[in-house]
């Protein structure tokens, strides 16, 4: 059984980077979710801890001292870059560190360039305490820049965050010999070079419009190498009771209120009772 901790950067009175109207926590937060359901869903043989799945502020010596007691077998850390550059890039500790560990990474980093376009800002190392600190081989990944424009539009799409995540899943998966659960992959289509979401609907069987509310799309907009949902089956609904919040709704079902919102194109926290909101 192989342990994984997910570490979402920052949190709580720590926003980490800001810029174009994003937070760095929410937005680690969102993909390091995301990250989880879909290691649950398309793996298994293994174990997921989390550092944190709520807006709370964890110290860098309790994230690692949870992972380090707990045996993990291998540390992520997600963050959002920031400081005038754009694209992708991932570290290891640049002291001494096991011999899976760039092997590890290299599995990751391969991984998520195949499900982003960002620029490939390419593989480094560092002395950061999570990577340091921690007893077993460690990644931090920083997937674009939060205060580059075109980068922080990427950040924004829900869609763009399933990619990022997908890209973290599968590269974990690889690194550690996961196998994959019988049937699962079924689920999702992946858009080629001159797909539009006319001629997947028409492959599948389904509306344009089934597959945007499937996919939380608002536009006709698709990528190449963007995962979309092409069955009910990995959309989860929750019908809104009286008294309920966005905010104890995606407490709990593990998910943040912008995804909710992003994926029912809610442009406030106004829900009614009755409503039917897909919540993943």
């Amino acid at each position: 059984m192989s342990k994984i901790y997910l570490d979402p950067g920052h949190g709580g009175t720590d926003p980490g980077t800001t810029g174009n109207g994003l937070q760095e926590k929410n937005v680690t937060l969102t993909i390091a979710l995301k990250v989880r359901s879909i290691l649950n869903r398309d793996y298994e043989g293994h174990s997921i801890r989390m550092s944190r799945t709520t807006d709370k502020t964890v110290s860098l010596a309790a994230r690692t001292n949870e992972a380090n007691r707990w045996g993990a077998n291998l540390f992520v850390s997600v963050h959002i870059n920031a400081g005038g550059g754009v694209g992708y890039e991932d570290f290891i500790y640049n002291g001494s560190v096991s011999n899976n560990t760039a092997a590890y990474r290299d599995k990751i980093h391969e991984e998520i360039i195949k499900q982003v376009d960002f620029t490939n800002r390419g593989k480094k190392r560092a002395n950061f305490h999570v990577l340091r600190e921690s007893r077993m081989p460690a990644v931090l990944t920083e997937n674009g820049f939060i205060d580059n424009a075109g980068d922080a539009a990427k950040l924004k799409s829900n869609a763009y965050l399933d990619r990022i995540a997908l890209g973290h899943a599968n590269g974990i998966a690889q690194a550690l010999g996961l196998k994959k659960k019988s049937g699962s992959g079924g689920n999702t289509y992946t858009v080629k070079k001159g797909d539009t979401l006319w001629n997947i609907a028409q492959g599948h069987n389904m509306t344009v419009q089934q597959l945007k509310d499937l996919n939380g799309l608002t536009n006709d907009t698709i990528y190449p190498r963007q995962v979309l949902n092409i069955s009910k089956r990995g959309a989860v609904y929750h019908t809104v009771k009286s008294g309920e919040t966005l905010w104890g709704i995606a407490q709990q079902y593990n998910t943040t209120v912008n995804a909710i919102k992003s994926l029912n194109s809610l442009t406030g926290n106004i829900i009614q009772p009755g409503q039917k909101l897909r919540v993943k």
